[in-house]
């Protein structure tokens, strides 16, 4: 017989969890760790550190992971130590007496879906701005107890960290989650299995398991496919964020929004208000007609219904974040939707279109939310304009002027973002209200009593901080990725905490203009090698893995950052997190931001940033349009000297370098004889009393709930009632006008002879009127003057004014106007006509419009 050298088959490995068992008295710690109110709240945070501060460290900063890999031996001394119980059980109280407090039933219930969230650096379900908005918006939820829930994903892989390669090329590393390792739970039926639920995708069911995350009193539910029911391709629906081709994202925005409804059904979850936080949520609206016309309504009635309970965010008017999808894709995955609606394909494909008939438009996600939700908002006052400016087209007939489109302003959740030190002097010396009455601008006016040299300490403090964690936390990867080890600790030597620090740390794209302050590198090098002035600069962010543009700019940073006459005074910190965030708004001076007018939405890292203390610098766009005050920050003006984006960029270059020598570094380093500069603190103080309490996201909820969630669930009350009556109702008179439409006619019509002759002289009236034959309508239209201005050569908006209906015979309705024009030059004038309803909320609610002259 023939004897191999060696003769073995493959293992059969079976994973095994050896979970470290908690002692009894420990017991409430595995309470306290499985719910994310330990992410914002500082005594939880210090309890769970100090039972180990490095393997703490180790596991980076996750109370489950902690206890997870803690030894048993340890686990049981803790567990004898009165002192730890004793520190557990008053966190403990807190937690308990916190989480008892019942939902305010005054409010309505929301549905909040979006793509990802941020709530702590080790759950990766999140990317950036938008993630960490979602995340504040789930925590600021719970603290303001209203009864609301969130729907997302749970990625295996999440979005990519970020390392750079010896030649500061971006590396995107996907790293797995081990989800029994997070603050999260399985949720379990009756039976105690994981809830599964199943989505029609076309040709078989995706099973998507359902898990928890417990943000204080509201819970997160997430959803996740790859499991073993599924097959290969549909397990790796949620394995990445943003990952993939454009199969792999309608996928994920079916699953989210056909497969998050279904999931709240599933759980007998029934929300007042369902919240679209971005085009990707779009198709949650689908599965809502899809149940309203099974239980018995037609698709115009249900409809009314959906609208009216919808409510739409939009992020961004960069093209690239609105998501559009081919027909024949489209149609793979929601062919089988415009029959359980009872409506034509065509039908179906042209609420996503801005022309329903034209075939070559491909499928919109944010159309789609457009048409399908009553409410539409931006995220600033100017992205409101430039919102309105985008979707004009979708409701022809009305000016941007004129649009529905709303706003609320981003806010950031305070206890989040809020330094500990920075906690501390508001504890100390602002009203004892201040945690919940957060907006509340006389309180933060306590600021001007705190001591100048407390202020300046503060920030000093925070800035240490900063330039340690940044030794310890890049030490490592420097050395491992930039080669010479004496460059690299040259480099960590050179970090200087006593210097102006600047921080310039956002998502890299082009539009965000990171590349600015590289202009006039001979100006730059005499600004941060100043010896008696110096100066740093410290940037971060992440570029998208298929913006070679932007993970170009991020090369060109790195490059020049490795210059010696810029080693060390400017810094590229890779793998923007959470946890580095938290560092940077708190731990440098400035906050700069340099978008591309106006293609900032909002942003939120400069709020963050003034939570602490941290003055901002930056382009009026977004947020800083409407929130600086002179003497508390600095900023570029909003309005453009060129069409031409590369004389802008020269113009706004030169202005920054400027002002940075000119006023900003002077300032900062007027010190008096105690070693501070008091025109600074002064600087911080104002920022602090005028600014910061408008951007609370306490604020922002509080505005959604006053200008969308309140209006939005009294109108859907309305329709609603006796079993959907006025809901039927208006449907019905919809389809009414809609089919007399054509046959409305102007039967006369009487001019003034001033504006008949076209001739008109400023303050003196002039009359119009006119006679219309509704067909059979019921007082079911109304008229405008609509008058155009023209300014050199362009011809703008200036007014509607709404004829008044004077007289009815019949079917003949006359509508007259008497008026005068209260400035001269070059007008012109329109005659619009449109429906009226009193149920109808806006008029492109029903945006029916007839031009006449």
């Amino acid at each position: 017989m023939k004897v191999r050298i060696c003769n073995a088959n493959y293992p059969n490995w079976i994973t095994l969890n050896v979970k470290s068992h908690l002692p009894e008295k420990l017991i409430k710690l595995d309470e306290l760790a499985r719910n994310l109110w330990s992410v914002w709240n500082q005594p939880a945070k210090e309890l769970f550190r100090s039972l180990d501060p490095e393997l703490y460290k180790e596991v980076d900063h996750n109370p489950m992971e902690l206890l997870y890999r803690m030894d048993y031996d340890k686990l049981e001394e803790l567990a004898d130590d009165p002192e730890v119980i004793g520190r557990m059980e008053k966190v403990y109280k807190e937690f308990k007496s916190y989480m008892s407090v019942k939902p305010n039933t005054d409010r309505p219930s929301v549905a909040y879906f979006c793509m990802e969230y941020g709530m702590h650096h080790t759950l990766k379900i999140y990317s950036g701005g938008l993630g960490i908005l979602a995340g504040d918006y789930m925590k600021e939820a719970s603290d303001s107890n209203v009864n609301m829930c969130g729907i997302g994903f749970l990625y295996r892989y999440g979005y990519f960290t970020q390392s750079l390669s010896l030649d500061g090329q971006q590396i995107a590393n996907y790293e797995p989650q081990d989800f029994d390792r997070l603050p999260i739970d399985k949720v379990l039926d009756e039976h105690g299995n994981q809830i599964m639920v199943d989505v029609p995708f076309p040709g078989r069911d995706v099973h998507a398991g359902l898990w928890v995350a417990h943000v204080g009193r509201v819970e997160l539910y997430l959803l996740d496919t790859d499991n073993q029911f599924n097959a290969d391709a549909d397990r790796t629906i949620t394995h990445s964020l943003y990952g993939g081709d454009w199969e792999n994202r309608i996928k994920q925005e079916f699953l989210l929004g056909i497969g998050g409804v279904l999931a709240l059904k599933r759980l007998g979850i029934t929300k007042d208000i369902y919240h679209c936080n971005e085009g990707h949520a779009a198709l949650c609206n689908v599965q809502r007609l899809v149940d309203y016309v099974e239980e018995g309504l037609n698709f115009n009635e249900a409809l009314e219904l959906v609208r009216a309970s919808s409510l739409y965010t939009v992020h961004t008017p960069v093209p690239a974040g609105h998501d559009y999808f081919d027909e024949n894709l489209f149609g793979r995955y929601m062919g089988g939707y415009p029959s359980r609606l009872g409506i034509t394909w065509d039908e179906f494909i042209g609420l996503g279109r801005t022309n329903p008939e034209d075939k070559n438009e491909k499928f919109c996600m944010s159309t789609f939310c457009c048409k399908t939700c009553q409410e539409v908002n931006g995220v600033s006052y100017l992205h409101q304009n430039v919102s309105r400016d985008m979707f004009q087209h979708i409701w022809k007939g009305y000016f941007p002027q004129e649009s529905h489109v709303g706003y609320v302003t981003n806010g950031v959740h305070f206890p989040t973002w809020c330094a500990f030190e920075w906690k501390t002097v508001y504890k100390k010396y602002f009203d004892k209200t201040f945690m919940s009455d957060q907006s509340n601008a006389n309180i933060w006016e306590a600021i001007y009593n705190v001591p100048d040299k407390v202020v300046w300490e503060t920030r000093t403090a925070l800035k240490e901080k900063l330039v340690r964690f940044i030794r310890a936390r890049f030490r490592e990867s420097w050395l491992k990725n930039q080669g010479d080890p004496s460059r690299v600790v040259s480099l960590l030597e050179k970090i200087n905490p006593n210097a102006l620090t600047i921080g310039f740390a956002r998502r890299f794209a082009t539009y965000k203009r990171a590349h600015l302050l590289f202009t006039d590198l001979d100006r730059l090098s005499k600004i941060v090698n100043n010896p008696n002035y110096p100066v740093q600069f410290i940037f971060a962010g992440k570029a998208h893995p298929a913006d070679g543009a932007g993970q170009g700019l991020i090369k060109k940073i790195f490059e020049i950052s490795q210059r010696p006459e810029f080693i060390g005074k400017i810094l590229f910190l890779e793998n923007y997190d959470i946890q580095l965030a938290r560092r940077l708004v708190s731990g440098v001076d400035i906050w700069m931001n340099t978008p591309t007018r106006p293609l900032e939405a909002s942003g939120t890292s400069g709020e963050k940033a003034l939570m602490n203390g941290v003055v901002n610098f930056s382009v009026l766009d977004g947020w800083w349009y409407e929130g600086y005050r002179e003497g508390a920050g600095w900023a570029l003006t909003e309005k453009r000297t060129y069409d031409n984006q590369e004389y802008q960029d020269r113009l706004d270059a030169s202005t920054i370098y400027s002002m940075l020598e000119q006023e900003i570094i002077p300032l900062y380093y007027a010190r008096n004889a105690q070693g501070y500069s008091e025109n600074w603190v002064r600087v911080v103080k104002n920022s602090i009393a005028k600014i910061a309490p408008h951007y609370t996201m306490k604020r922002q909820l509080d505005d959604y709930y006053e200008k969308f969630y309140g209006p939005l669930a009294e109108h859907m009350k309305v329709l609603s009632a006796d079993n959907n009556r006025k809901a039927k109702e208006l449907a019905a008179w919809k389809e009414n006008v809609a089919e007399k439409w054509d046959a409305i006619r102007i039967v006369s019509s009487e001019k003034s002879e001033n504006i008949s002759s076209n001739d008109v002289i400023s303050g003196k009236q002039f009359t119009v009127s006119y006679v219309i034959d509704e067909a059979g309508l019921d007082d079911a239209i109304g008229v405008d003057l609509v008058i155009m201005s023209t300014i050199d050569g362009n011809e703008h908006f200036y007014k509607a004014c709404p004829m008044e209906l004077v007289k009815r015979e019949g079917n003949l309705y006359t509508f007259k106007i008497s008026m005068a024009m209260d400035l001269a030059g070059t007008f012109k004038v329109a005659y619009r006509m449109y429906p009226k309803h009193s149920l109808l909320t806006h008029r492109q609610d029903f945006c029916y419009v007839r031009w006449f002259y």
